[in-house]
C-alpha cells in the first residue's frame, strides 16, 4: 500500500518572530514557547487537514539568514533545502526591516511563499500604520497580519495556505526588482515614465496594460533581467538596503517620541550591572521560597492520600506478606515518595513560563553574559544552562544554539551541573526534614535557592578550565535581541506546567516504578531466619542480609568518608540510571517495621536513624553534603546517552560522567570536613 502524501510546509522566521506560538495555534501542538530567542532546536511537525490538502507543517529553529551560524540555524537550513512544497515566512511587523533580510533569501528558493505578519499590534500602539496591499506588492506574495498569541489571523492564514498549494505562485525575486529598475531607466530613455509596480503586472504578474508595445517592452525586459542575473546580490548591503526601502513604503512611522517606553524605562533597571544583578538573585530566590512554602499544604494531601491507601491495603494483604511488602513497601513507598513532590515541580515551571513569557529571561541571558564571559562563555550559553533547569536532556540540545562548536561542547559538558527537576525530590526531603523544623522557612526558601545556584557556581570555573586546558575555547561577541515586555500567554504559562507534570509522572509510572520494584526485591531477599531479635532489630538485620544490604555494606568504605552508611551508599548507586529513584529507594532502605512506625513518614525515619554506634546517621554536615552529591553528580544514563548523539563521540560522556562524579565526592567530603572542623 502506497505511503500517503502529504503537502509539506515550513514555518520560518527569526528568532522571536513568534513562529512557534503561530504553529502552536494552527497545529494544536503543545511546542515550548518563550519570550527569547533560541527555544526552538530542532524541527517538529505535526499533521492537520487544510482545505482539500493533507499537510505536514514543520516547525524549525530560528535564524536571520539561510547561512547558518550554529547547529540549530542548520537544523533549519536543511528542511529548506529539502522538497518543501510551500513556506510560510513568519516576519515581525515591529522590525520589518531586518526580518526581510531572511525573506529575500527565502524568495531564492523558488518555491510559493506566504508572509506570517506577527506583531502587527505592536506597530499599531506605536501610533505607525501598515500599509498591507502595499506590502503585498513589493513581496509579491499573499501577507497574512497576524496577532499569535491572540490567535488573530489563523483562518485567513489557512485560507492563504490553502491557495498557494491550489495555484503556486513564487514571490519577487530581488534579481527581479533589479531587473525592474533597470527595466524603467530604459524605458525611461524612450520616453515612457512608468512605475516599478506597473512594470511588474506586466512582465511578472502577465497582466498585460500595454503600457509600451509589446515589441519594444519583451527585448527591453529580456535585457534588464540578463544584467540583473549577472549582478551580485550577495553582498548584504544590497539586501539591508532593499529592506529598508520596503519598510519605508510599508510603514507609515509616526512621530518620533521624546520620552522613553515602558521597556526602555525598565530595562534601565533590569539590565544594570549592578542592580539588574542583586534583581535577578532577588527574583530567582522568590521563586524558590515560594516554591518550598506554596507546596506544603498540597504535599501533605498527597502523602496523606498514600498513607491511607497503604493503611487500607496492608491489613487486607497481611496473610501474604510478601506481597504486602512488595504493596506497601515497594509500590505505595516507592511511587508515593516520589509523587508527593509534585506540588513543587507545577510551582517551579508556572515561575519559569511566566518569566519566559514576559521576557524577562532574555534579560537574565544579558546579564549573564558578564558573569560567563571570563570564562570563555558568552550569554547565549544561558538558554541551554536554563533549560537544563527543568531537565538536563533539552539543555544538551539547546547547545545548538552556540554558533561555535568548542563553545557548543564546552556548554554540553557543564549543562548536567543544573539542578533538574528530578533533583527537586532530594532537596525538598532533606529540607524538609533538617533545615525547616530548625531553622524556619526562610533559610529553607534560601537552602533551595542555593542548591540550584551551586551548579551554576561551580559551573563557570569548570569551561574556564576546560577552555584553557582540553578545549581551547575561546570568548565569542554576544548579539541579544531584548523583546518588548509583554504579558505571558496563560495559555502556553499552564500548558507548559502541566506539560512537565505530565512527564514527571510518567517517570514515576515507569523508571521509578521498576527502579522501586527492583530494589524492594533486592532489599527483601533472601530472608534470613527468625532470631528472636525485637521487631525493628530483626527487619534492620534482615535488610543488612539481604542482596542490597550486602551490596552496600561491600561499598560503604567508599563513601563513609562523606559521612553515608551503607543505607545511604545503596540509595546512591540505585540512584545511577535515573536520580529520580533516590527517594524511593530511601523510603524502601528505611521503611523498617511495622504498624505506626512503618507508617511515619520517611522524613521522620531518616532523622531517628543511627549508625551501629548509636550516632545520629544524618547530622547537619552529612544532609548537606547529600543535596551536594545529587547536586554534582552526573546520576542520568539518559543525559549521557544524548551527550552520545550530540557530541557523536564516547569520549564525551564518560568524561562528563567522570568529572561530575568526583566533583560530587569531593563536594560532599568538604562539607562534611568543613562540620568537623566547626564541631572541634
Amino acid at each position: 500500500m502506497a505511503s500517503k502524501s502529504f503537502k509539506r510546509i515550513a514555518f520560518v522566521g527569526n528568532p522571536n518572530a513568534g513562529k512557534t506560538t503561530l504553529f502552536n495555534s494552527l497545529t494544536g501542538s503543545r511546542q515550548k514557547v518563550g519570550n527569547y530567542a533560541g527555544v526552538t532546536v530542532e524541527r517538529v511537525s505535526a499533521l492537520r487537514q487544510v482545505g482539500t490538502f493533507d499537510c505536514e507543517f514543520i516547525d524549525v529553529p530560528g535564524l536571520y539568514s539561510l547561512t547558518p551560524a550554529s547547529e540549530d540555524e542548520a537544523v533549519a537550513v536543511r528542511v529548506l533545502e529539502e522538497e518543501t512544497d510551500l513556506v510560510v515566512c513568519v516576519i515581525d511587523a515591529s522590525n520589518l526591516e531586518r526580518n526581510l533580510f531572511l525573506y529575500s533569501q527565502i524568495a531564492e528558493l523558488l518555491r510559493p511563499v506566504v508572509v506570517a505578519l506577527t506583531m502587527t499590534d505592536r506597530v499599531e500602539s506605536a501610533g505607525s500604520m501598515l500599509k498591507l496591499d502595499r506590502l503585498r506588492r513589493l513581496l509579491g506574495c499573499p501577507v497574512i497580519p497576524m496577532v499569535g498569541h491572540k490567535e488573530k489571523g489563523v483562518k485567513e492564514l489557512l485560507a492563504a495556505i490553502e491557495a498557494s498549494l491550489a495555484a503556486p505562485a513564487e514571490p519577487t525575486l530581488l534579481s527581479d526588482i533589479g531587473a525592474l529598475r533597470e527595466l524603467q531607466v530604459e524605458l525611461a530613455r524612450r520616453g515612457y515614465d512608468h512605475r516599478i509596480g506597473d512594470l511588474r503586472r506586466e512582465v511578472l504578474d502577465d497582466q498585460s496594460t500595454m503600457i509600451v508595445p509589446f515589441a519594444e517592452l519583451r527585448p527591453a525586459w529580456e535585457k534588464a533581467k540578463e544584467a540583473a542575473e549577472n549582478a551580485t546580490f550577495t553582498d548584504p548591503s544590497t539586501r539591508y538596503a532593499w529592506t529598508a526601502q520596503v519598510q519605508r513604503e510599508a510603514i507609515v512611522q509616526s512621530a518620533p517620541k521624546k520620552v522613553l517606553s515602558l521597556t526602555d524605562r525598565i530595562d534601565k533597571v533590569l539590565t544594570h550591572r549592578v542592580f539588574g544583578l542583586m534583581v535577578f538573585a532577588a527574583v530567582m530566590y522568590c521563586v524558590f521560597f515560594a516554591i518550598y512554602t506554596l507546596s506544603q499544604p498540597f504535599m501533605g494531601l498527597i502523602e496523606g492520600g498514600f498513607g491511607w491507601l497503604g493503611s487500607i491495603l496492608s491489613p487486607r494483604l497481611e496473610s501474604i506478606p510478601v506481597l504486602q511488602s512488595f504493596v506497601v513497601d515497594g509500590l505505595i513507598a516507592g511511587v508515593g515518595g516520589v509523587v508527593v513532590f509534585l506540588p513543587q515541580i507545577l510551582i517551579l515551571f508556572f515561575f519559569i513560563a511566566m518569566l519566559e513569557g514576559t521576557g524577562y529571561l532574555a534579560r537574565a541571558a544579558f546579564l549573564m553574559d558578564r558573569l560567563l564571559g571570563w570564562c570563555g562563555l558568552n550569554g547565549r550559553a544561558f538558554i541551554p544552562l536554563l533549560s537544563s533547569f527543568a531537565c538536563a536532556i533539552p539543555g544538551v540540545m539547546a547547545a545548538r544554539v552556540m554558533p561555535d562548536p568548542k563553545a557548543r561542547l564546552a556548554t554540553i559538558l557543564v549543562a548536567p551541573l543544573m539542578s533538574c527537576s528530578a533533583r527537586l525530590p532530594v532537596y525538598m526531603l532533606i529540607i524538609g526534614s533538617f533545615i525547616e523544623p530548625q531553622y524556619g522557612a526562610f533559610w529553607a526558601g534560601f537552602a533551595l535557592f542555593a542548591m540550584h545556584l551551586l551548579g551554576l557556581v561551580v559551573a563557570i570555573p569548570v569551561v574556564f578550565i576546560l577552555n584553557r586546558g582540553v578545549l581551547k575555547g575561546k570568548r565569542l561577541p554576544f548579539m541579544l535581541e531584548l523583546p518588548p515586555y509583554q504579558m505571558p500567554r496563560w495559555k502556553d504559562v499552564f500548558l507548559g506546567m502541566l506539560n512537565r507534570g505530565k512527564v514527571f509522572l510518567t517517570t514515576a509510572g515507569t523508571t521509578i516504578v521498576v527502579m522501586s520494584v527492583i530494589i524492594w526485591a533486592a532489599s527483601y531477599f533472601p530472608r534470613k531466619v527468625d532470631t528472636g531479635l525485637a521487631e525493628s532489630d530483626a527487619a534492620l538485620a534482615q535488610l543488612e542480609y539481604s542482596v542490597m544490604g550486602r551490596v552496600g555494606k561491600a561499598v560503604e568504605p567508599v563513601f563513609a568518608p562523606l559521612g553515608f552508611d551503607w543505607r545511604i551508599s545503596t540509595a546512591i548507586l540505585s540512584a545511577f540510571p535515573a536520580r529520580e529513584t533516590v527517594v524511593p529507594s530511601l523510603g524502601i532502605l528505611f521503611s523498617l517495621g511495622s504498624g505506626d512506625e512503618a507508617e511515619a513518614k520517611l522524613g521522620e525515619k531518616i532523622k531517628e536513624a543511627k549508625w551501629p554506634d548509636g550516632k545520629k546517621l544524618f547530622t547537619l554536615p552529612t544532609s548537606i553534603g547529600l543535596m551536594v552529591f545529587f547536586a554534582l553528580c552526573a546520576q542520568c544514563l539518559s543525559t549521557l546517552a544524548v551527550v552520545r548523539r550530540e557530541t557523536n563521540s564516547r569520549k564525551w560522556p564518560l568524561f562528563m560522567f567522570t568529572y561530575m562524579t568526583v566533583l560530587a565526592y569531593l563536594g560532599a567530603w568538604f562539607v562534611q570536613w568543613i562540620g568537623r572542623v566547626l564541631a572541634s
